[in-house]
């Protein structure tokens, strides 16, 4: 579950940890025309940097030219938690990356294992991100939106918004 006081307090962490916990998110090439598509994301908080295996031959990946932005959109598993970040992407092989998150369901999307002719990497440098945090209590959220309706003065309170934005 989301956590308003981490959202409150350390946005970004709690970004990073959101990422850390999925299995895909959605990823847009801006400009490109192309419908946003699943994405298994591999967050390096410490470089603001979120890596995703592809092949070179993809849509995606014929789509990231120099200077190519990208979105990528969350959902946490609880879907309590939202985000949307956006950053400068790139098509970046690199065999340490490609080493250090290496498993076995990546592995099963490349006949040649590591040394796969097509294997290369995204990465995708966050300089931007929205956060959304909201309850996952039916009874909070019902009685917000009572309390929204009988009052009349104020908007319900079940959630938050953050801005964040990295160097």
């Amino acid at each position: 579950m989301a956590s308003f006081s981490e959202a409150r307090e350390d946005p970004a962490h709690q970004l990073w940890t959101q990422i850390d916990d999925l299995h895909a998110g959605m990823l847009g090439i801006d400009g490109s025309g192309m419908h946003m598509q699943p994405m298994a994301p591999f967050a390096d908080p410490t470089t603001n940097t979120i890596w995703f295996y592809t092949k070179d031959d993809t849509h995606v990946a014929q789509a990231v030219k120099p200077g190519t932005r990208a979105h990528f959109c969350v959902v946490g598993k609880h879907h309590d938690y939202h985000a949307c970040l956006a950053g400068h992407i790139e098509l970046r092989p690199d065999p340490t990356k490609i080493d250090e998150y290496w498993n076995s369901v990546v592995a099963a999307w490349y006949e040649g294992g590591k040394k796969d002719p097509h294997l290369t990497m995204l990465a995708l440098h966050v300089d931007d991100a929205e956060i959304w945090v909201s309850t996952d209590s039916t009874l909070k959220f019902g009685w917000e939106i009572a309390k929204a309706n009988l009052t009349g003065d104020k908007e319900p309170d079940v959630g938050l918004r953050r801005h964040l934005q990295f160097a």
